[in-house]
């Protein structure tokens, strides 16, 4: 068994170990663990049942990451993308009022491109076109995002109405649990010890347990049922119904909200897990993009926005999974939420926010230690960029700041790539930029122009 495992991912070549691509794998689903909980409420606002989106999300990620580990051999999850879905349902369906069945065929339909591009090398060439400085700021400006996003999650971080954000209550319950998981990750890692985001969360688990916030009620339970979803989408009714440009423009919005989520999570990771050549490009990248454009393609099938890779890999990057092995692990994790559905939704729960907080906000403090964490760990690339070149320096200040600011990775890649060229042409550079990367700016430029933004 070993001698196979060792001959179609090598483990051991990878300088990681069986243990450490396990728990790589764990730790990384315990980090993405809370898309199972809010996808199916984030959907159910536009009609689509809760249960069928369950099945969907679980099964149509389960078989993308496993896509993912066998055919790039990448410790990279894919599932359902945040953003991906508030745009889904609360842009497509709910502002413009467009049935969900239809919506999904506009996903199906993005899918298809994306993954015939993947095929003609066009995404690899996008990846080989992004900017050193960008490569080494992407990873700090995802950190950032997942760690806003985690101090919110925890309570550490609420709203003010004044300049946005502010501390939050420190001794409220939930609060004191996410700030214990946090507490143990950090010693945990800081000692050396493997499994510290996993730890970090079950501490948090424990804790909350034992002071009444959440409750085990079952463990087990019947699979949910996938007919309500499963080829639900009405691809005759998007080609037929949806005027020619809306259906151009939202087909390409989705599809370019894919491209430079994934490109920005490929390039995080794989810089923070060492997996770049040392041209900075990241070998097997049009068998990934593969992977993760098939991803939206099933998870459409199945009944859920589009699937996209997802940065919260780095947590099985920081517990050292360098390997496919990792994202199989990963991969089976989601299925077995299946009949796990319960104590999974236990672990997801959402617990309401402390008093003065705004109306109906939820903390989930058993997941957000994990995002804080490895967004701290995501932030060392940093490190890489030319400070003293402010043609290197401002747009890798611009990416990793306009990124949590937005809750956003393609606005920072665009803000970056956008500030690239342009100081570029204006220091009389114009030698140092690739071709792909002045279109690329001049995309985004047009995006803003046109109020596509």
């Amino acid at each position: 068994m070993r001698q196979t495992i060792e001959r179609v991912f090598g483990v051991k070549a990878s300088g990681s170990t069986l243990t450490r691509e396990i728990n790589g794998g764990i730790a990384t689903f315990l980090a993405l663990s809370y898309i199972i909980v809010v996808q199916p409420a984030m959907l159910s606002t536009c009609g689509m049942d809760p249960g069928g989106v369950l099945f969907a999300t679980c099964v149509g990620s389960a078989l993308a990451t496993l896509a993912m580990g066998l055919m790039a051999n990448y410790p990279i999850a894919i599932a359902p993308g945040m953003g991906h879905n508030t745009i889904f349902a609360f842009l497509i369906c709910g502002t413009l009022g467009i049935p969900w069945q239809t919506a999904l065929a506009l996903v199906f339909l993005s899918g298809v491109l994306f993954l015939v591009l993947s095929l003609t090398k066009f995404r690899e060439a996008v990846f080989d076109a992004v900017p050193q400085s960008l490569r080494s700021a992407i990873p700090a400006g995802i950190g950032l995002l997942i760690s806003l996003v985690g101090l919110q999650w925890a309570g550490v971080v609420t709203n003010h109405p004044q300049i946005l954000v502010q501390l939050g209550e420190l001794h409220y319950p939930p609060t004191l649990v996410a700030v214990v998981g946090l507490a143990t990750m950090a010693v945990l890692h800081a000692r050396g010890l493997p499994g510290a985001v996993p730890a970090g969360m079950a501490a948090s688990a424990i804790c909350a347990l034992a002071a009444g916030l959440i409750r085990i009620d079952s463990v087990v339970g019947m699979p949910p049922d996938p007919t309500p979803t499963l080829l639900a989408f009405n691809l005759f009714d998007a080609l037929g119904s949806l005027p020619i440009r809306q259906l151009i423009e939202l087909m390409l919005l989705l599809f370019f909200l894919d491209l430079f989520d994934t490109v920005g999570t490929l390039v995080g990771v794989a810089k923070v897990a060492g997996l770049l050549d040392r041209d900075g490009k990241l070998p097997r990248a049009s068998r990934a993009f593969a992977a993760d454009a098939g991803g939206t393609v099933i998870g459409s099938l199945l009944g859920t926005s589009t699937l996209t890779s997802y940065v919260e890999s780095a947590a099985g990057v920081s517990e050292g999974a360098r390997t496919g092995l990792a994202s199989v692990v990963t991969a089976g994790m989601f299925l077995l939420c299946l009949p796990l559905a319960p104590l999974v939704g236990v672990l997801g729960t959402g617990l309401p926010a402390a008093p003065g907080a705004p109306e109906g906000t939820l903390l989930f403090p058993i997941v957000a230690p994990a995002l804080i964490y490895v967004g701290i760990l995501m932030l060392e690339t940093i490190r890489d960029v030319d400070w003293a070149d402010p043609t290197e320096a401002v747009p890798a200040a611009l990416a990793v700041m306009i990124m949590p600011f937005t809750l956003n990775i393609t606005e920072g890649i665009a803000w970056g790539f956008i500030a690239h060229v342009l100081l570029k042409v204006c220091a009389g550079r114009r030698r140092e930029l690739q071709p792909l990367a002045v279109i690329i700016a001049g995309a985004f430029m047009l995006r803003y122009m046109l109020g596509l933004a």
